[in-house]
């Protein structure tokens, strides 16, 4: 018996009925009766219709209820649509579209052209050359919030608007920075503390428009502050002081230290420091307070930092009324790492060690300190240099109060051996007085000159309305002679201050600063100064690289340099040379001033204005060979004092000009389409207005037939107008509409615009040849001139993608 399936009515009516029926309401049988026509036997065959699908709504009731039922129907439903389905599929045709091979070969080759154009521009990746790219934070670095689980915390984000105030530190080729104030909109003025915490790397090479930082989990300890101090022994940082936020209002909490293990990536609570007696220090037992705004060093050689001045008021420290005067310090609060031992601290006589929570001895009476001639200051500076007493000496430079400033002319020497504070006249032009400068050190390979790098700053008064600095200085020690760098040659960051600056590598990388609030954001605000040059690059380039990652085996030909020294500069103790110092060449500036060539030698080796005591009248510098037994040099330096900025290519330079010439290729190709697209519109318009002026003169000439005072065009028309004709008309077949004239010789009929369709039709058939024996097609550009449109810029068939097409339509007018 032949299958019975179900059929579409023979004399089904047009209306559309609806598929839609709330179930429940509606019986399922009576559905399908109703949906579906009757069923019928196959006994010939027929033309196929597909029938109209179903969509049937059913309840969970249903389904539970009638289970074998349904399933019998759907499986019938299943059939009858499969067949259905198959059979359109049977019937279904494929429609092809012919079009021009040449034309597409056209389209790809232009399309491989402006894609080789734009291939250097894509392949450009700044940081493969010259750096790196920071990765994701790997899974260990999920911190302890606490015993009972851990809490992955936040990123810090790297890009912000602009980021100033805050602390650094360098740590085996990583330097740090935590807390620094920030704001993500060039309108922002509040909410500006933060708790930030990110690595930038210094053992790989990159351009200062894309350093690389990495973000860092913001800590849940820590405090957002800003203006204190991060200290640095080989393997922790030590975050010290800064003051918690203004806008708004936050209440100081209780002063810890937070220690930052490197290798464990754990931040760690050292509650409640006190004191320890020793040298020209404070009585054991006191508490230690958190001040901000001071000037701090860390001498990881030591295993010491050191914290100078600052002030006290109701940001820094628990409990401080406002009614309080802000208090400004003279004190110099030192810190020793844990697993070091200190002379000057009583607890650490005879070689003992300084416990887990490490030892603090604040100095209070160390010399001039406590006389009217040491004036208590804030945003100042102290820098670290090797040799002339026992354990080196500190120099701080700048700062004041709400009155003073700290003199540019005398300078405040600190003998760390002897916990003493001196004078030190200096010579040369003086800087301007200022605070919130930043001061770097770079040594001589030979140690004959330490040479002290202070950039920018600010004036003290008025408060709130300071004038920042832009300007470089240089204080040649132990001649103690100021040099003023000549930058008037230069691209030179935005004047500021509340920067941070650290030396790697013979260069000075600054950190954010607060800038003219005139100005937009500055991002990432990171910059790199070549001190052998004395120029500002666009890139900080590593020289020590992957050596700061391995420990140094005290040999000569060793090659780890995790401190970046000078290269015969090595060591861990107080005669090692200075950190960062790697690669530096004395500038010919200092030359002039001091004597000597690029890695030392200087002549002047004694201050200009002869000390009356301290270190640098009765010391010594601590000096270095650079040369071998054989005579060979046993340090590098790099770029030497000539003031020829980096040697190499300069990367930025080729980037620019490839992305410039690409450029210049695209924007030439462009104007050369905009010139095709202008005559084509031209010549479209007078076609247009040809043609209109054509058709009004034919109607005029029928109506005149028409009334018997007309008659009809002649067959021998000039070779002017037969000209315009043979540009201007497309061959046409019967049956096509449009304007039409006539040529005698060619017995051909021509269109005007108004028989576009037809002339495309009839151009193919009449072979593709005009009257005048030229070859088109139905895609040639003269259909495009004729086909009533206006010619388009844009699009497949437009100037930018069709250019040759266009410019047979010009070349042919």
């Amino acid at each position: 018996m032949d299958r019975v399936r179900p059929r579409p009515a023979l004399n089904a009516p047009g209306q559309r009925k609806s598929v839609f029926a709330e179930v429940g309401l509606v019986d399922d049988a009576v559905v399908r009766r109703v949906r579906s026509p009757a069923p019928m036997m196959l006994s010939y065959p027929k033309p196929w219709t597909r029938p109209a699908r179903t969509v049937r709504f059913r309840s969970r009731n249903d389904i539970f209820d009638a289970r074998a039922e349904r399933d019998a129907e759907e499986v019938d439903d299943d059939d009858w649509e499969s067949a259905s389905v198959l059979d359109s599929d049977t019937d279904r045709q494929e429609i092809r579209f012919q079009a021009s091979s040449y034309t597409k070969l056209y389209r790809l080759g232009l399309l491989a052209i402006l894609f080789a154009l734009m291939l250097p521009v894509l392949q450009i990746d700044l940081m493969i050359p010259v750096g790196v790219k920071g990765g994701m934070i790997p899974q260990d670095a999920i911190e302890s919030v606490n015993k009972h689980g851990l809490e992955r915390r936040d990123d810090t984000e790297t890009q912000v608007c602009k980021r100033w105030a805050g602390q650094s530190a360098v740590v085996n080729g990583t330097l740090y920075m935590y807390g620094f104030r920030s704001i993500t909109d060039a309108k922002q003025s509040d909410n500006t503390w933060t708790n930030d915490f990110l690595s930038l790397d210094l053992t790989k090479s990159w351009q200062i428009s894309n350093p690389s930082l990495t973000g860092l989990p913001k800590p849940s300890g820590p405090p957002a502050v800003s203006l204190g101090y991060l200290w640095n022994s080989h393997s922790s940082l030590y975050l010290y002081g800064g003051e918690f936020s203004e806008d708004p209002k936050e209440s100081p909490t209780a002063n810890t230290l937070w220690e930052y293990n490197v290798s464990n990536k754990q931040w760690i609570e050292h509650k409640d420091p006190k004191s320890s007696a020793g040298d020209n220090a404070a009585d054991a037992g006191q508490s230690i307070q958190r001040a901000a705004e001071g000037a701090g060093i860390s001498v990881a050689n030591l295993g010491r930092g050191w914290y100078f001045g600052g002030h006290l008021d109701d940001y820094t420290t628990e409990g401080w009324s406002n009614q309080v005067p802000r208090k400004y310090l003279k004190s110099l609060l030192e810190f020793t790492y844990p697993g070091y031992s200190n002379d000057a601290v009583d607890d650490l006589k005879d070689d003992n060690k300084a416990g887990q929570d490490g030892v603090y001895r604040n100095i209070t009476e160390g010399g001039l300190q406590g006389t009217s001639s040491f004036p208590a200051r804030a945003d100042g500076t102290l820098v670290y240099i090797p040799g002339f007493g026992d354990q080196g000496t500190l120099l701080g430079l700048t700062g004041g109060d709400n009155d003073t400033f700290a003199q540019m002319n005398v300078i405040d020497v600190y003998d760390i051996a002897k916990s003493t504070w001196y004078k030190q006249s200096t010579s040369g032009t003086m800087p301007k007085y200022r605070v919130n400068p930043c001061a770097v050190v770079a040594a001589a390979a030979d140690g004959s000159s330490y040479n002290v790098y202070m950039f920018g700053g600010q004036t003290l008064q008025p408060a709130g309305n300071q004038t920042q600095y832009d300007d470089m200085w240089i204080l040649s020690v132990p001649a103690f002679a100021w040099i003023e760098v000549d930058q008037s040659k230069q691209s030179v960051p935005y004047a500021r201050a509340g920067h941070s600056c650290h030396v790697w590598d013979g260069q000075m990388i600054v950190l954010g600063g607060y800038i003219d609030p005139e100005i937009g954001c500055e991002s990432p605000g990171i910059y790199s100064f070549n001190m052998s040059s004395l120029s500002w690059g666009n890139q900080f380039t590593a020289l020590t690289g992957d050596n700061a990652l391995q420990a140094w085996d005290g040999k000569a030909d060793g090659t780890g340099n995790p401190l970046a020294q000078q290269a015969n500069q090595r060591g861990f103790d107080s005669k090692a040379g200075l950190e960062g110092s790697y690669g530096y060449a004395v500038p010919s500036a200092i030359q002039s001033v001091i004597g000597g060539k690029e890695t030392g030698g200087a002549t002047l080796t004694a201050p200009v204005q002869t000390p009356t005591e301290g270190p640098f009248k009765t010391g010594t510098a601590q000096t270095y060979t650079v040369t071998g037994p054989n005579g060979a040099t046993i340090t590098q330096i790099t770029n030497g004092g000539n003031g020829g900025g980096n040697t190499g290519p300069n990367i930025g330079a080729i980037i620019a000009g490839t992305i410039a010439g690409v450029f210049f290729l695209i924007a030439a190709y462009f104007a050369f389409c905009a010139w095709i697209y202008r005559r084509q519109v031209q010549l479209w318009k007078q076609h247009a207005t040809m043609v209109a002026a054509r058709s009004n003169h034919e109607k005029t000439d029928g109506s005149n037939a028409a009334h018997g005072v007309g008659a009809t065009l002649s067959s021998t028309k000039n070779s002017t107008d037969r000209g315009q004709r043979d540009f201007l008309g497309t061959q046409s077949s019967e049956g096509t509409g449009g304007v039409r004239t006539s040529d005698e010789r060619g017995g051909a009929s021509y269109l005007g615009a108004a028989g576009v369709a037809g002339a495309g039709g009839a151009g193919a058939a009449g072979g593709g040849v005009d009257p005048l024996g030229r070859r088109r097609s139905m895609d040639s550009s003269t259909d495009d001139l004729l086909d009533g449109q206006e010619p388009a810029f844009w699009g497949t068939r437009g100037v930018l993608l069709n250019p040759r097409r266009s410019l047979r339509v010009i070349n042919r007018d």
